[in-house]
């Protein structure tokens, strides 16, 4: 699980074998995570995160754009 941004609390990170999904970005802090779609910047799953830290993580990617589709680019070779 290669770890691409910590901010504010949140680990920003893929898993190894996510290349098959469309680009992508995981989000935990403690116990609740998340799963953001990367193009457009979209919630795909939640796990306990709450209204308020869901729209704080969005703000967060849309901050970091450009760094995580290139992570996610040299990752996987391809957005």
């Amino acid at each position: 699980m290669p770890t691409v941004l910590r901010e504010r609390g949140y680990r920003f990170f893929f898993f190894m074998a996510d290349g098959y999904e469309p680009p992508h970005i995981h989000v935990a802090k403690e116990d609740r995570a998340a799963k953001f779609w990367i193009d457009p910047v979209e919630l795909a799953m939640n796990d306990g995160m709450r209204s308020h830290e869901l729209s704080e993580i969005r703000e967060i990617i849309l901050a970091h754009l450009v760094i995580l589709r290139a992570a996610w680019f040299r990752r996987f070779g391809r957005l």
